[in-house]
């Protein structure tokens, strides 16, 4: 009797349903970055505590997630690509994980910043953590449908907030007319790195489902 065929089945069953997994926990984390836009940009605190609910939600799916991805591995299949397929998505959960995390530190840097004055630069903050909320999206519709052309395509996007990043710590950095606390200077600073790490994470995973399908390190 040939149980390889029902057991490769299986195996593309459960390796449907652990992608099925990450794109919801992807929605999560997505929805994390725009709770923390809410927190950060619009000084909107209520939206610190849903970003503290989603990421337990988050965390929740990443043990899961790689929880199922160590049982993938314990299955025979004769297939490359479909392990290929597993090592990407347990990198990717990682991502997806910091991603989520890093949205919590921004609405923490939120509460932190509510009882100063709306900095001059929060405008440009808020252009580089609309780029991130992108990234993030543009990087799961090339999970999604599995495009590794999408997903290098993110690399563009992640030199944009490079250059975000290097230009708003140059002008935070060197401040010729700071009158009072450093404070909310530093903490812009903390932000803008976070925000940094959004987009590297975002870029990997992008990278990861290029991959996935070609089979070669970008």
């Amino acid at each position: 009797m040939n149980t390889t065929q029902p057991m490769r089945s299986e195996f593309e069953r459960q390796l449907l349903r652990v992608q099925r997994d990450l794109l919801r926990m992807g929605a999560l984390v997505e929805q994390s970055c725009v709770l923390a836009r809410e927190a950060l940009c619009d000084r909107n605190l209520d939206a610190v505590q849903r970003l503290n609910s989603h990421d337990k939600q988050v965390d929740q799916f990443y043990r899961q997630i790689e929880l199922d991805c160590m049982h993938l591995f314990t299955l025979q299949t004769p297939a490359d690509e479909g392990l290929r397929r597993v090592g990407a998505f347990m990198q990717m959960v990682r991502d997806l994980e910091r991603i989520g995390d890093y949205g919590k530190d921004l609405g923490e840097v939120a509460i932190k910043l509510f009882p100063y004055p709306v900095h001059p630069l929060m405008g440009r903050v808020q252009t580089m953590l609309d780029r991130c909320r992108s990234m993030v999206a543009m990087s799961l519709l090339a999970l999604s449908d599995l495009d590794a052309q999408s997903g290098l395509a993110i690399k563009q996007k992640d030199d944009a907030v490079d250059t975000d990043y290097a230009q708003l710590y140059d002008l935070l950095a060197h401040q010729t007319n700071l009158v009072g606390s450093v404070e909310p200077t530093v903490l812009l600073v903390l932000a803008i790195r976070y925000m940094e790490r959004m987009a590297d994470h975002a870029t990997n995973i992008g990278r990861r489902v290029a991959y996935i399908v070609t089979g070669e390190h970008s």
